[in-house]
């Protein structure tokens, strides 16, 4: 507790000694004087509560003094106890109450007396004090409360009914505060919100919820309807109701909403295009390479032979172009994943080497490969996605390379027990980017001059495609460069030691395949080109097969006649594969329902593949596809089938 202040002014040093002595306790603090000058200050500093004033003082008696006391503001509240030994008489007492004294002491003190009164007058002390503070809170509540930004407001919690409200609600509502006392607080809220504001409101009040936060729409005076957050008290059976408008906060969120639904739109609808586009493309390609091998195999003289050379090469070329364009558009869709599996980086490194050895050597640039020794056996890569980065970096320097050479570098920056920190280098001595280009290099379409395309050819998507498979992998592209003296493409990533990968099943050369036996398959393609192409490579591979170009028509053959497999093209007319494999699965009864059925599709996009796996088909092969790729999965899926059948 607080000790009280209590002032004592005498001008006999030994009746202050005395009062001290009687009133030494741990509650009070005393301070004490013969000067009534020096016990005005006194009271002035330090908040005195209680002051004992003796009456007859030489330069200024005890009525002067208190007077003094009362003229002050910082002081009129202190309760004055006048000690005196002069006469009782009533004129006296009389007198120094009418100063504003609050009683008497007389001389000589009675100890008990004294203590009794000075505890009592400590006491009412002490509740004057938790009076003021507690008013000097009220009023700082109520300075907050009247300049509240939100609506305050105490409402009965059986009627609704508005007891206190604040101005608040003026600026906010239209309202004047004083013609809401007494009006439900329900009426707020828009018509069909009426009934959930009271139930919720019936909720804090039958459950005695110390704190509520809910959203309800109220209507203001004029019409505007604004969202309201509602924080909710109940106490006392009062419901006290703090109401902010957050109308921009709602509209903000509305606006976002808004915004990500129509992101989500658009990227949908770029993936549907996409997709489509994928179809629509790699579709006729897998045409023409699918006729271009159907070729080879018939007889052709050496002029037809080249032309076939040059239909490949184009087709080939076409491809990659399509490829790059797709791949692009699923990195930038979030679509594109690596895929990490147990490679030896040499052979991988090696391939992309050999592959592109005669195109150097066609220009007579000397091609060098530096692979650090150090180099682990096995590592955990996407040796696809590697590939691809090194085919485009080596391709593009290859590209730009007059005469000097193109340079791989591979070599070892760290490595410990499971990891490997790797850096990929490439070097040329070709026509070099300009410095005011370097920085645009690795944006879609970018070319290192406008003239370049035209020149050397090419989209501009290479080095864009690269920088972001590279990103994906966890490292940065860095490019240096001066024009005229060639470029350096380097790359770093960490990567984690593995096992030796389980030897590969070798696939038979597309010569040596063998023939099926009693196998009967359904073909549903639209696209008449690869309808040829499919039907010349099964009636190669002794299979028996009825062709349809849409969903429908698999439907009804498949009800009129049993087949051991269906190859489904998933973008067809009127039914697409995805319904009608689901019709399938769930409305023909067995053995037809669990006829394996194998997607051949355009697909660019992974979700395209899960889809096809979710609709019930058993596998699928991506177009452009080779023969022998076909052969492989028809296999497959066949044994496999048969495994079953035997089961059962």
């Amino acid at each position: 507790m607080i000790p009280v202040n209590i002032l004592i002014v005498d001008d006999r040093k030994e009746n202050i000694v005395a009062l001290s002595a009687l009133l030494d306790r741990d509650d009070i603090r005393l301070f004490s004087t013969t000067s009534p000058n020096e016990g005005l200050k006194l009271a002035w500093e330090n908040q005195i509560s209680i002051a004992l004033i003796d009456v007859q003082m030489p330069e200024m008696d005890g009525f002067e003094f208190v007077e003094m006391l009362k003229s002050n503001p910082r002081t009129k509240d202190i309760l004055v106890i006048f000690v005196t030994a002069i006469s009782k008489e009533a004129k006296y007492a009389v007198k120094g109450f009418g100063v504003g004294a609050v009683d008497y002491l007389y001389k000589p003190l009675d100890p008990f007396i004294t203590l009794a009164k000075v505890d009592s007058f400590i006491q009412l002390a002490q509740y004057h004090a938790e009076i003021k503070l507690k008013n000097e809170e009220l009023q700082n509540m109520a300075v907050v409360v009247k300049n509240s930004a939100d609506i305050i407001c105490s409402v009965d919690a059986q009627t609704f009914l508005i007891q206190n409200i604040n101005p608040a609600v003026e600026k906010i509502m239209g309202f004047k505060a004083a013609e809401l006392i007494g009006a439900n607080i329900i009426n707020f809220a828009i018509d069909e919100q009426k009934e959930p504001f009271k139930a919720k409101l019936n909720e804090i009040v039958k459950d005695g919820l110390h704190s509520s936060v809910s959203e309800f729409r109220f209507n203001t005076f004029n019409n505007v309807i604004i969202w309201a957050e509602c924080r909710v008290a109940y106490r006392n059976k009062m419901l006290f109701l703090n109401i902010s408008d957050i109308s921009a906060q709602k509209n903000f969120e509305d606006q976002l909403i808004r915004s990500k639904e129509s992101a989500e739109y658009g990227k949908k609808v770029k993936e549907t295009f996409l997709a489509n586009m994928s179809h629509e493309l790699r579709t006729p390609v897998n045409g023409i390479i699918g006729l271009t091998n159907l070729l080879r195999k018939t007889e052709l003289n050496e002029q037809q032979n080249s032309m076939i050379d040059l239909l490949e090469v184009s087709s080939q070329s076409l491809l990659g172009v399509i490829n790059d364009v797709l791949d692009i558009s699923k990195i930038d869709a979030g679509k594109f994943k690596i895929v990490r599996s147990s490679h030896n980086p040499n052979e991988v490194i090696r391939a992309v080497y050999g592959l592109l050895k005669f195109k150097a050597d066609e220009n007579n640039i000397e091609f060098l490969l530096d692979i650090d020794p150090e180099i682990p056996v096995n590592l955990m890569i996407d040796s696809l996605r590697l590939n691809q980065i090194l085919m485009n970096l080596l391709s593009n320097a290859i590209k730009f390379t007059e005469r000097g050479y193109v340079k791989l570098i591979v070599t070892v920056l760290q490595k410990n027990n499971v990891k490997a920190e790797i850096k990929f280098t490439v070097e040329d001595s070709g026509i070099g980017i300009p410095e005011h280009r370097l920085g645009g290099v690795f944006e879609s379409f970018e070319q290192a001059e406008d003239d370049t395309a035209a020149k050397y050819g090419g989209t501009g998507l290479g080095l864009a495609i690269v920088k972001k498979l590279v990103e994906l992998k966890g490292g940065d592209l860095i490019v240096s460069s001066e024009q005229g003296r060639g470029s350096t493409f380097s790359f770093i990533n960490w990567y984690s030691i593995a096992d030796k990968p389980k030897d590969k099943v070798e696939t038979k050369a597309a010569g040596a395949l063998e023939q099926f036996e009693n196998v009967n398959i359904l073909v549903a393609e639209d696209n008449l080109v690869n309808q040829f192409m499919l039907a010349k490579m099964l009636k190669d591979w002794g299979i028996e097969f009825e062709v349809v170009d849409n969903g429908r028509k698999v439907l009804d053959k498949l009800r009129a006649k049993d087949y051991d497999l269906i190859l489904m093209d998933t973008h067809m007319p009127e039914l697409n594969g995805y319904e009608t494999t689901k019709t399938i699965r769930s409305s023909f009864e067995e053995p037809k329902r669990s006829v394996p059925i194998m997607s051949l599709s355009a697909a660019a996009f992974d979700y395209e593949k899960e889809e096809a796996i979710s609709a019930g088909m058993n596998d699928l092969l991506s177009k452009p596809f080779q023969p022998h790729e076909l052969y492989v999965k028809i296999k497959s899926l066949l044994t496999a089938n048969e495994l079953v059948k035997n089961q059962v």
